[in-house]
């Protein structure tokens, strides 16, 4: 059981809000592994919406993902592309 985790920075205009939180969300509902996902200290389930949108997470923030189970390395690939592909804005 892999336990892995990522750092990112949220490039796209609005962070981890509506849409893109979302989106985050129903991504990480696809994977069997918990996923936790913290932003200065605060750490929520990644597969609650109002936990997600509770961090209050915006562009230019650090956000670290923990993620531990069986299919963490497959969920860490796509969530971090995600991000880094801005959730698909501008």
């Amino acid at each position: 059981m892999p336990k892995v985790q990522f750092t990112a920075i949220l490039k796209n205009r609005v962070g981890l809000h509506a849409r893109p939180a979302a989106l985050f969300v129903r991504t990480s509902k696809k994977y069997q592994c918990e996923i936790f996902v913290e932003k200065e200290g605060n750490r929520v389930d990644a597969k609650k919406i109002l936990g997600v949108l509770g961090l209050g997470a915006n562009k230019d923030d650090k956000i670290t993902v923990y993620l531990d189970g069986q299919d963490a390395l497959d969920a860490k690939e796509v969530l971090l592309e995600m991000i880094e592909n801005k959730f698909g804005e501008e």
